[in-house]
């Protein structure tokens, strides 16, 4: 195995260090790159440097599906200082590699190479690769004049402070950093104060974390078809703006609304072994139709597999399909949300810009989007529910008090 080493500070990863890293293993044929997190860096000894945990969690899930790229928290276990030559002498004895390990430097650095700390014992132990950094055309090439390996790689216009700069003055940063670092900033909520400084930790536990979203994301798309995925998104999207709209945690409504179609494609068995353990009978209505038990099989495989706990969520999901009465908020907004997001061709353009742009309240808006949900159901003479019935009869009964 060849192999090379890439250490900094990573605080945090951004992708001009993975291109870095691709550039290493594509131009110069190693096999692998290491990438070593310093504790302490002795460039950059009064650096804010975040929780070394959190820099270490942001490179570990940049790079995952990768196997060419590697993480090692040698430098981190043994804190102080992080000293390169250090490294590369427990690199060498741990990972055995194939040859001399590749050592990645900046050419922002290499001017001063003869200050690092053992530098000769570096040149015996590892072959340096210099990358460019500063360096373009028509500008002094940096000084190292010692053996070794110029690479040919792209300069990206990034660094770690740029992005930690862009966080802090809620500049655009999100595309600058692979998405695995991207979703512990968000959910760590590091590098800027929470809120302006007003919102408690604790009260941060209770919305969706970004994490989990991504991650249940990803799994509703491995479980359903293309077109059941795409609709999912836009479902989620639409419940994300009306959450927002109407004062509710629009991640907690993008999360139900990815979700509610989980176990779309179920098969029947399953769908039935998983709906009876909400404890509710099975309805004739659902026997002759068994695609909508979907919704009450999804709420129980989000509580079984995925350890959802949320009850509003579980209950947006549960009754999605149907209705319910005493439907909590964010259970009617996926419900509206399902019918009429952007992929339903058959959703009265009157209807799509009333909740685009909702002029009146929640239960006005739900029991619009209801009556219209049932009014299309008997034209195209479909089955309604009874649970649906009782519902539209009761909003309708309410709305006249």
């Amino acid at each position: 195995m060849k192999l090379a080493i890439l250490g900094g500070s990573f605080n945090p990863v951004h992708i001009g260090h993975l291109a870095l890293a691709d550039a290493v293993i594509s131009t110069l044929e190693y096999d692998r790159v290491i990438f070593v997190p310093a504790f302490i860096s002795p460039f950059k000894p009064d650096a804010d440097a975040e929780n070394p945990q959190d820099r270490l969690d942001m490179l570990v899930s940049s790079i995952a599906g990768d196997p060419r790229l590697t993480v090692d928290d040698c430098e981190l276990r043994r804190k102080g200082v992080s000293y390169t030559v250090n490294t590369v002498i427990d690199i060498i004895r741990r990972y055995c590699p194939d040859g001399r390990p590749g050592l990645v430097i900046g050419d922002d650095l290499a001017r001063d190479f003869t200050q690092w700390y053992k530098s000769n014992e570096i040149l015996e132990k590892a072959d340096v690769i210099i990358a460019r950094r500063m360096y373009r055309e028509g500008m002094d090439a940096p000084v190292f004049p010692f053996l070794h390996t110029a690479l040919d790689n792209e300069i990206m216009d990034i660094s770690s402070s740029n992005v930690r700069d862009r966080i802090r003055q809620d500049k655009n940063w999100r595309y600058l950093t692979p998405a695995g670092a991207r979703i512990i900033i968000e959910d760590r909520r590091l590098y800027k104060p929470l809120s302006g400084g007003l919102e408690k930790p604790v009260a941060m536990k209770k919305k969706a974390p970004f994490s989990q979203i991504v991650y249940m994301e990803n799994e509703a798309r491995t479980l359903v078809s293309p077109s059941r995925f795409l609709h999912s998104r836009n479902t989620a999207l639409l419940c994300y703006d009306l959450c927002a709209h109407y004062g509710l945690d629009p991640l907690k409504g993008y999360l139900a609304g990815i979700v509610h179609d989980i176990c779309k494609s179920f098969p029947e068995q399953e769908l039935f072994r998983l709906a009876r353990k909400d404890g509710e009978e099975i309805t004739k209505m659902e026997r002759k139709k068994t695609s909508l038990l979907h919704a009450r099989a999804g709420a129980v495989l989000l509580t079984e597999r995925y350890s959802i706990q949320d009850e509003a969520v579980l209950e947006a999901v549960r009754c999605h399909t149907t209705g319910k009465e005493n439907m909590g908020p964010l259970a009617k907004i996926v419900f509206m949300a399902d019918k009429i997001e952007v992929s339903r061709p058959e959703v009265k353009p009157s209807l799509r810009e009333l909740c685009v742009r909702p002029r009146i309240s929640l239960d006005e808006l739900f029991a619009v989007v209801l009556e219209e949900t049932v009014t299309f159901l008997m034209a195209k003479e479909q089955d309604v529910s009874e649970g649906t019935l009782r519902l539209l009869d009761s909003m309708i009964r309410k709305s006249k008090r």
